[in-house]
């Protein structure tokens, strides 16, 4: 038997209401995920300027030494 014109829109209404949960629960879980990419981009940055500071500290300019007492 074919389902009266009602009960196919009733169905769809019911379809369209899982379908807009869905959707509003994703949203939240793509803003989340947008947050914690953001978090780890700013540490990421903070790290790699430390990394710089580090190295620039651990490095020296041949320059900067001393001649050897030969000279």
């Amino acid at each position: 038997m074919m389902a009266s014109f009602e009960e196919r829109l009733t169905e769809l209404e019911v379809r369209l209401a899982f379908i807009d949960d869905t959707v509003n629960a994703l949203n939240g879980v793509v803003a989340d995920q947008d947050r914690r990419v953001q978090q780890l981009s700013d540490e990421l940055e903070r790290l790699r300027a430390e990394l710089l500071g580090v190295r620039s500290a651990l490095s020296h300019d041949i320059r900067d030494e001393p001649p050897p007492p030969h000279y």
